[in-house]
């Protein structure tokens, strides 16, 4: 019997969705206080126009990125775990999807604690409460995995709702920001000084853990070419939006939290809207992507369940405080993870994009090139990511997860195109024969 959200088989195409449905997923996503917090150090540190210019640059280069991704998900069908499948092989596979099941929940656990700190800030100012932060992450934590245990339709359905109201609440806010302080206040200095590079890179850095498992997304467009549309503007607009806010309210109104700001505004409800809003729409969908991964391990029991118990367990990590180690856990995860974006992309267009044909039944148990292009792309990006979440050894694009894409990608290709050479020799002699 198959389930509604095809954890283990290909999205049919009865089943998918038109492209402005997944793109407001996808600026969703994009949507959340992390971003918040970049876009208030990108814009402490350049000019008006340099931070924008810096933004935009690293958005595009994500866009693109994530519509190569995205192409591969609407071609096959396929969930980023199943794709792991089909070029790990059975074993390789339950590997794979372990990590990124284990990398995301992990996450959730990070991002639903980033809730309970401002959620605590902001109902004691606003409402006079004083909840304890553990009680609110656990609240936060229920209420995330909620989307997220009913799947891709129940996380599509709260997108479409939520992106609509935070545009407006935000686009308020930035009203009265100009209205009380002037335009004239977002040419100010930069307070901390930051290189322009590096400000491209980590607008990059942010959501390119996003653009490598787009799959879970983008299995469900009509078409290839609406999957790379969805993924363009999805990741474009989703991963520039809040990062312009955030330069733009933080030189108006001289604060970096977004709490802080709309409360200074006369916003107190409708900060505690976006907060709720910004951290649910992104946050649900790591535990969706977690639950997809879990389901390639533990293949007897329903997804739902899976979405279940890790939103406990996650839940759970954020109870104890997992989000004090918040830098160190989003290192590990985007080498770990970017690197698989550039093993399926580097397959699918170069080197056999049949391989992904799914068969349920026939599929190989170990496939050693393909784990081989992961490990070695992967210690490549902890060899380039700084201390203390990697060694810091050199720099290739600055931008340690795609120094990882980019690398298995490479070698994906290279050992691929090679085995093939190895490969059409032989069976043409045997014809000959």
């Amino acid at each position: 019997m198959k389930s509604l959200d095809y954890e283990r088989q290909p999205v049919p195409q009865e089943e998918r969705q038109a492209w402005y449905r997944l793109s407001a997923v996808w600026i969703a996503i994009g949507i959340d206080l992390s971003s918040v917090l970049l876009g208030v150090e990108i814009g402490n540190g350049l000019r008006f126009g340099r931070a924008l210019a810096a933004v935009f640059i690293g958005s595009f280069i994500l866009a693109v990125m994530s519509s190569a991704c995205a192409y591969v998900g609407a071609a096959t069908g396929l969930s980023t775990a199943l794709l792991t499948r089909q070029l790990f092989g059975e074993y390789g596979a339950k590997l794979i999807s372990l990590i990124i099941g284990v990398s995301l929940l992990g996450w959730f656990g990070v991002q639903t604690g980033f809730f309970a700190e401002n959620a605590h800030e902001v109902t004691h100012t606003v409402l006079g409460l004083n909840w304890n932060v553990q009680f609110l992450a656990v609240i936060g934590g229920l209420l995330m995995m909620t989307t997220a245990i009913y799947g891709y339709r129940a996380i599509e359905k709260l997108s479409v709702v939520a992106v609509p109201l935070l545009v407006v609440l935000i686009f308020v806010a930035i009203a009265l920001a100009i209205g009380r302080n002037g335009w004239d206040a977002v040419h100010g200095r930069p307070i901390h000084p930051l290189p322009f590079g590096t400000a491209v890179s980590l607008v990059i850095g942010i959501f390119v853990v996003g653009a490598v498992i787009s799959p879970d997304i983008s299995r469900w467009a009509r078409t290839k070419g609406e999957a790379i549309l969805a993924a363009f503007v999805g990741f474009l607009i989703g991963n520039s939006f809040m990062l312009v806010v955030a330069i733009l309210l933080s030189k108006l109104t001289d604060k970096s939290n977004l709490t802080e700001i709309f409360i200074g505004l006369g916003l107190g409800i409708p900060a505690i809207i976006v907060l709720t809003l910004a951290q649910w729409t992104t946050n649900t969908t790591n535990l969706y992507s977690s639950s997809l991964g879990f389901s390639v391990v533990f293949t007897k029991a329903a997804k739902k369940w899976i979405a279940c118990i890790a939103g406990l367990i996650a839940t759970l990590l954020a109870y104890l405080g997992i989000f004090d180690h918040f830098i160190a856990f989003l290192s590990i995860i985007t080498t770990l993870i970017s690197p698989l974006g550039g093993v399926y992309v580097g397959e699918y267009f170069f080197v056999d994009a049949a391989r992904f044909n799914f068969n349920e039944s026939k599929t190989h148990k170990l496939v050693f090139r393909s784990v081989a292009s992961w490990i070695v792309a992967s210690a490549v990006a902890f060899a380039t990511t700084p201390a203390p979440g990697g060694f810091g050894w050199f720099t290739l694009t600055t931008v340690p997860a795609l120094d990882g894409f980019l690398v298995a990608a490479v070698i994906q290709i290279g050992t691929g195109l090679f085995a093939r050479r190895r490969v059409v020799p032989t069976s043409a002699a045997k014809i000959t024969e």
